[in-house]
This record gives C-alpha cells, sequence and structure tokens, in this order.
C-alpha cells in the first residue's frame, strides 16, 4: 500500500515540522569525492572559512580512506585539523573501515559516519563487505573508541535505503534491521541515504516515519542525492515526519559511480533557501552561500555544477528567519 503525504493545509508548517533545521555541508567529502578535480588544501580552508562564516556549524571533511583510492581526499587530516579550530563547528568525517576509524579518533573528529549499504550488491561492490559484516566492524570501531575513552560521535549511514541501481528493490524490512543492528553494535546515530536517486516523496515519509517510531530521535540525519530531480521534494517529505538535519553539498556536486550522469547530493543553497522560505530556521546565510559557490565554481573549473537558485537569485522580498535551534542541534 502507497503511503499518502499528509495535506498541508493552513498551519501544517508550524504543525508537521520541526522550525528550525540543521545542514551538513558534505561537499567537501561526498562532493569531491566523485569528480576528476583535486581541490588544493588551501581552497578547502577557504571553503570551510567561507561557510563558517555563512552559518554553517556542520561539515563533512573528508574521509580517511588510502590515497590512492581517492587522491581528493588525501588532505583530510590537515583539513580536518583546520575545521578543529573553528569555535563550534562540529566536523565530521567517513571512514569506512577500522583503520579509518583510528585515524578519525587520533585526529580528534566530532563524528565518524560509517557508511552501509542496505543493497547487498552495492555493498560488496563499494566496501567488500556484507551490511552485516559492516555492522560487525561498527561493534569493533565502537570498542576501540570507548577502551581510549574517546567522545567521538558514531554516525551508521544507511545507504541505498530505497533501492540500488545494482540489486533494484531494497525492503524496508531490511533497511529497518540494519539500522537498528548498527544502534544494536555501538553507532550512536544512524541515518538513512538515498544514494541513487530511487526515493519518491511518499516512500520517504513512509520509511521515515518507520524509522523514527522505531528508534526515535537516534535517527540523525537525512541524506538525498537529486539524481531525477527529487531531491528538494524528498527532504520536504522527511521534515514532515519530524527531521531536522540534512546533508547537503554545495553546487550539488557529488553523486554515485552506480548512478552514471546523475546530478549529486541536494545542493546547499537550494535546500536552505527552501527552509527558510517556509520559515524553518537554519541560521545560515543564503546569500554567503551562494558567493561561496560563485568562488567553488572557479576551483572547479570543468566540473558540472547542479541547483537553480544562483541562476535567478534570491527573491527582492527575502529574509532569513534567525538563528538554529533545531532540537538535537550539536
Amino acid at each position: 500500500m502507497t503511503a499518502t503525504l499528509p495535506s498541508p493545509g493552513p498551519g501544517a508548517l508550524s504543525l508537521s515540522g520541526s522550525s528550525a533545521a540543521v545542514v551538513r555541508e558534505v561537499g567537501l567529502r561526498d562532493g569531491l569525492q566523485s569528480i576528476a578535480t583535486v581541490v588544493s588544501t588551501t581552497h578547502k580552508i577557504e571553503w570551510i572559512n567561507a561557510a563558517y562564516a555563512a552559518g554553517l556549524r556542520e561539515m563533512e571533511v573528508g574521509s580517511f580512506v588510502p590515497a590512492r583510492l581517492l587522491p581528493q581526499l588525501a588532505d583530510t587530516a590537515d583539513v580536518l585539523a583546520h575545521a578543529k579550530t573553528l569555535a563550534g563547528l562540529f566536523a565530521s568525517v567517513l571512514v569506512p573501515n577500522y583503520k579509518g576509524a583510528e585515524l578519525a579518533l587520533d585526529r580528534g573528529a566530532d563524528l565518524m559516519v560509517v557508511p552501509l549499504s542496505a543493497s547487498h550488491a552495492h555493498s560488496l561492490t563499494n566496501l567488500r563487505k556484507t551490511p552485516d559484516e559492516v555492522v560487525a566492524e561498527v561493534a569493533r570501531i565502537r570498542a576501540l573508541r570507548d577502551a581510549g575513552g574517546n567522545h567521538t560521535l558514531i554516525e551508521g549511514g544507511v545507504g541505498t535505503a530505497f533501492g540500488c541501481t545494482l540489486q533494484g528493490e531494497v525492503a524496508e524490512s531490511e533497511v529497518l534491521r540494519l539500522m537498528q543492528a548498527l544502534l544494536d553494535a555501538g553507532a550512536d546515530r544512524v541515518s538513512l541515504a538515498d544514494t541513487v536517486g530511487y526515493a519518491d516523496p511518499a516512500s520517504v515519509y513512509r520509511l521515515f516515519d518507520k524509522a523514527r517510531a522505531l528508534v526515535g530521535e537516534r535517527l540523525w540525519c537525512a541524506h538525498f542525492h537529486d539524481t531525477r530531480g527529487m531531491g528538494l521534494a524528498n527532504a520536504y517529505a522527511a521534515w514532515q515526519v519530524g527531521i531536522a538535519r540534512f546533508d547537503a553539498c554545495l553546487a550539488g556536486i557529488g553523486g554515485c559511480p552506480h548512478a552514471p550522469g546523475a546530478s549529486g547530493n541536494v545542493t546547499t543553497e537550494d535546500l536552505v533557501f527552501m527552509l527558510e522560505r517556509m520559515g524553518v530556521s537554519t541560521g545560515i546565510d543564503v546569500s554567503a552561500v551562494l558567493a561561496l559557490r560563485q568562488r567553488a565554481a572557479g576551483w572547479l573549473s570543468g566540473e558540472t555544477l547542479h541547483g537553480t537558485l544562483w541562476r535567478s537569485g534570491l527573491p527582492r522580498a527575502f529574509a532569513p528567519i534567525g538563528p538554529v535551534t533545531a532540537e538535537g542541534a550539536v
């Protein structure tokens, strides 16, 4: 049976979703790892500084993977070190395995995202592990963290949660099972991601509603790609369920190698504008993010950028809501 989104109706924005939201910028990791250009450490630091000045307080700044695999992220340790100098900035890194977790803990990351694909085919292709083997790795990472008395949070990122180019359908029951298994193994938080753009607003509403009913506030974040032009609609559906933290990427770069030709993550500037326009406070200056996008276009010369707000700019009457106060914000 297909879920039906609730009718917005008068006053629905104040009743159905949070009045504030956090946007986590993931372009420095998810965006850059999927393109050919290797952005210099200097420009990455400029990116962080400008995003911070614009009001972004959560950023995924890289990934601890071998440089031979992802030369775009070879300087993650240096980029993270700079991020840690900015007061109030919550810096995340992606760690695909135990070795990556060791480096993240050693370098003082605030949070490490351990990716898990609910699609078995995608998991074996991307991580060379089954989903349950990733769960077991999370248990080892949790033991490592606790043994060292470290306070770095562990987020289990459940990808391909709505389907997969390689496998096709991914059952909701399997997504929910793996999400709970990650928490049982020691993850502090979990998130759900539409890795290849299979989601639609009704399926997003249905799955996130079930996920929140199962794990409550430990469902930390929603990660959508705009592969088929439904990224913002899907974010809105998640917000209707009560999700108040979203991943997004400057200029919509990124994507998945198993969704060739597709656009990448939901565009930071478009998502912030949508939320603020709806009356949802993000604490982010959209005009400053647009200015950063223009600078980044120079660093990413030759790459395809996405998004729509930059084309026409902000409406004349647009005004931001104010400081972010999302429940659970760091």
